[in-house]
């Protein structure tokens, strides 16, 4: 591993790609990546502001889920792509620390958005009377504003306790962006409170989260299979199979990934695994609920449709 001057605040990302043809070849693909899911995401924040009929609490929570996923995959990929261009691979004390923020707020948020939406599903299906009065719009603002804010405190606690670790000589982190958990190793003092801490809030903010998910699902689907509609049934279990994707991918690498003792991770494994939940998750949201959802497909149309006749 490469040493960095000990009296040097700077850290070294050692990055995901390999310094050959191959690696530039896997760049060129997430570039792809970050260019599809800047414009879906953006086209979804902007389909459903433009659209009346997509005011709902379902399509709120889902553009704030796109707004999420956008800053999400611009706090780490734009800096991976200059570094592996530039040849440089340093990275600033206080721009690791802002980039850990960002990165640990939007992925607790997204957590919590997550739930929000299955709650939100979960009445929508199996109370349908009660729903305008528990999903009303002041509920879902406090449940959109409730994720960023615990996102963004627990961020804050996690990232001035990682500004404040002793470092040692190596500032070298194995990772493309600077996650706090890959930087412990590079401590000069043992780190189990800090560890425990990652723990708990990677059970609060993600595991509990993906339970109360599995159970709202479970519920739906039973009501579901009691529904006499045959159309109603089609229709709740593609809205259901649109969310269930969507969470398998996200929470599945996550929790994997943080949930396990330091001794049996690697590295490596680390990174394939961050791939999916800040590179590919957030390019895939946008696809799966719009070429899945026909009230999102509907409104592309009378979007298109606008268009064409104002040019006219």
């Amino acid at each position: 591993m490469e040493s960095w001057n000990q009296t040097s605040d700077d850290f070294i990302l050692l990055g995901l790609l390999p310094p050959h043809p191959t690696g530039l070849l896997l760049l060129f693909l997430i570039i792809l990546v970050f260019f599809l899911a800047s414009v879906g995401n953006s086209a979804m924040i902007h389909l459903i502001r433009m659209d009346s009929r997509l005011h709902t609490p379902m399509y709120f929570l889902l553009s704030q889920l796109s707004l999420m996923d956008l800053m999400y995959i611009s706090t780490t990929i734009p800096k991976m792509m200059f570094n592996f261009l530039s040849g440089q691979k340093g990275i600033s004390f206080m721009g690791c620390g802002v980039q850990s923020f960002f990165f640990l707020t939007m992925a607790c948020s997204e957590g919590l958005l997550l739930a929000s939406m299955a709650y939100d599903r979960y009445l929508a299906i199996c109370h349908p009377l009660h729903y305008p009065i528990r999903m009303s719009k002041r509920m879902c603002v406090k449940m959109i504003i409730g994720s960023w804010v615990l996102g963004s405190i627990n961020s804050l606690a996690h990232t001035v306790y990682a500004l404040h670790i002793p470092y040692c000589q190596s500032r070298a982190i194995d990772h493309f962006f600077c996650d706090v958990p890959a930087m412990l190793p590079l401590a000069c003092m043992d780190t189990w409170v800090y560890e425990y801490m990652v723990f708990v809030s990677t059970s609060l903010f993600l595991l509990l989260p993906f339970l109360g998910i599995t159970a709202s699902y479970g519920r739906i689907l039973f009501a579901v299979y009691h529904m006499r509609s045959k159309e109603g049934q089609k229709k709740a279990f593609t809205t259901c199979s649109t969310h269930l994707t969507v969470v398998t991918f996200y929470y599945a690498p996550f929790v994997y990934t943080y949930l396990r003792p330091r001794n049996l991770r690697s590295p490596t494994e680390d990174k394939v695994l961050a791939v999916f939940y800040t590179i590919l998750t957030p390019m895939f949201n946008p696809i799966i609920y719009s070429l899945r959802n026909k009230e999102v497909l509907g409104a592309m149309k009378r979007l298109n449709l606008k268009m064409s006749s104002e040019k006219v």
